[in-house]
């Protein structure tokens, strides 16, 4: 199964073992929740996908890798203490918690979390001696004289053979005490994680011309030759910050990431020709309608592989704006909870507005913190709540200026300043609605009804950001232009075709 499938799997397991009975109990108890094994090749996400349902879920999170340890950091450190049986004293050995179980209950003691998950990776990894302890924890739980507690799943993963010398196989008794989910790679998973990311446009218009370069794992004379999802994905932040800091993206770059030469010399000539059409196509202009018709005639007159470079940029630029409107309405849904919650307390809490404000943004910082660490707020959500933090202490700073210490008058400031946000973003909205406008006209003027009017529709359809902005604000050039397309009867001739492209120079 593709990695979404499999994020699907282990939500609803967790789901099924956080279940209690009416005493508060585990319906499942600990010892009969099979651990999850994802097995797959490297790159494919398995670790990023534990991120995303332990925030998706609001629980914690502690992840280790179990090529790193040795039985004692495992099991924990021997010593020697005196028990009496049956009236006789005697010494016996004892163990220290393990790392790993302390690091479990260090979380939930710091972050005052009680559910979570144990994510250990590289499980078929692990050495020789640590072995057997592996296999009682799969089935107990339990390293060394600790128990994980109760609450706490565990999520294993690792590779098969062919990409890791060093694994061992399991046996039977091993492989029925767990749940095993296989997955592959898959490049429509990808392509719509990487378009909520906002992965670098020059990488997913090039993977999506070229989709047999997407993942690629293979043993040569020179040894291994690979690209994962995952070597995209970071490729894509190191461009961006490259571009914005005026630094060189070249083969030698592409290369660390990239670690298949033929892939990574085909992307540097790639994006080479992609910075050529970001600079003479103004992609500014088109979003504010004023391109010049130099622009509009060189559109027209393009071979079908430059204007699939050329929507892909139109559609980033669309995205990235459409993206920020959408985390000012996440930032403003979660402040407008807060300035409710903000109005009962000036009404009934002791102590001045500013005090008040003091008390509750220090508490989301403290949840912010636990969340960062917890591992249980997505990157969005985390967003989200810095900007309403800052936005309080504006909000605090304006109290302190007028001097307002009443919780009427410090309310109505707080009020009225609220409503210019409000305010700036729907004008905001409006401006992306007339930008995404502005899109469709040139790219009417310049396409017509044609295929490369399809692949637009096609994106903004699947986006996230996009979906979501049209669903709210509404765009009726989209929607004409949907219905007219005939969507369903021509989309897969059209990405067929883009398939075919071949970017070699």
């Amino acid at each position: 199964m593709n990695i979404a499938e499999a994020k699907e799997q282990i939500k609803n397991a967790m789901t099924a073992y956080f279940t209690r009975d009416e005493f508060g109990a585990y319906r499942i108890p600990a010892e009969k929740q099979r651990p999850i094994f994802m097995i797959g090749p490297p790159g494919v996400g398995k670790t990023a996908v534990m991120e995303q349902i332990a925030a998706e879920l609001g629980v914690g999170l502690v992840s280790y890798s179990m090529t790193h340890h040795t039985r004692q950091s495992a099991l924990g450190l021997p010593y020697i203490t005196t028990r009496e049986f049956g009236g006789e004293k005697y010494q016996v050995s004892e163990y220290t918690m393990s790392e790993i179980i302390g690091s479990v209950y260090r979380l939930m003691e710091e972050m005052g979390v009680r559910e979570g998950i144990l994510f250990l990776d590289e499980i078929n990894c692990v050495s020789e001696t640590l072995a057997p302890c592996m296999l009682q924890f799969l089935q107990y739980k339990v390293f060394g004289q600790h128990r994980i507690p109760a609450g706490w799943i565990v999520v294993t993963a690792g590779n098969p053979p062919e990409y890791n010398k060093s694994v061992r196989d399991f046996d039977i008794v091993t492989w029925d005490r767990l749940k095993r989910i296989d997955v592959e790679p898959d490049y429509e998973v990808w392509k719509a994680y990487a378009e909520k990311k906002g992965v670098h446009p020059a990488v997913t218009t090039y993977i999506a011309a070229r989709r047999k370069d997407f993942y690629k794992v293979e043993s040569t004379a020179e040894g291994k030759r690979f690209v994962t999802a995952r070597g995209w994905d970071d490729l894509s932040e190191m461009m961006r910050l490259c571009e914005e800091n005026g630094l060189a993206v070249d083969e030698k770059l592409i290369g660390q990431y990239l670690q298949e030469p033929r892939i990574a010399k085909d992307f540097a000539i790639y994006y080479d020709l992609f910075n050529k059409y970001r600079s003479d196509y103004q992609i500014e202009a088109i979003l504010a309608g004023t391109a010049e018709e130099s622009v509009l005639f060189r559109a027209r007159q393009a071979k079908f592989d430059e204007r699939i470079s050329l929507l892909g940029l139109l559609c980033d630029a669309v995205t990235v704006e459409m993206r920020g409107v959408c985390g000012s309405e996440d930032m403003l849904e979660l402040l407008t909870s807060e300035l409710k919650r903000l109005h009962g307390r000036l009404a009934q809490e002791e102590g001045g507005a500013e005090e008040i404000m003091e008390r509750r943004i220090s508490g989301l910082r403290e949840e912010l913190e636990r969340g960062r660490r917890a591992s249980s707020l997505s990157a969005a959500k985390r967003q989200a709540l810095m900007r309403v933090i800052a936005a309080l202490e504006e909000y605090r700073a304006l109290i302190v200026k007028s001097g307002a210490a009443e919780g009427g008058a410090a309310f109505a400031l707080i009020k009225e300043r609220y409503a210019s946000s409000v305010a700036k973003l729907r004008e905001e909205a409006a401006a992306v609605r007339t930008a995404l406008d502005n899109v469709f006209d040139f790219c009417g003027r310049a396409f017509a009804e044609g295929d490369e009017m399809l692949l637009f529709v096609t994106e903004l359809t699947a986006g996230y950001y996009s979906a979501r902005f049209i669903g709210h604000y509404g765009c009726d050039k989209y929607y004409l232009h949907n219905k007219a397309l005939c969507f369903q009867e021509r989309d897969q001739a059209l990405l067929d075709r883009v398939n075919k492209l071949d970017w070699t120079i």
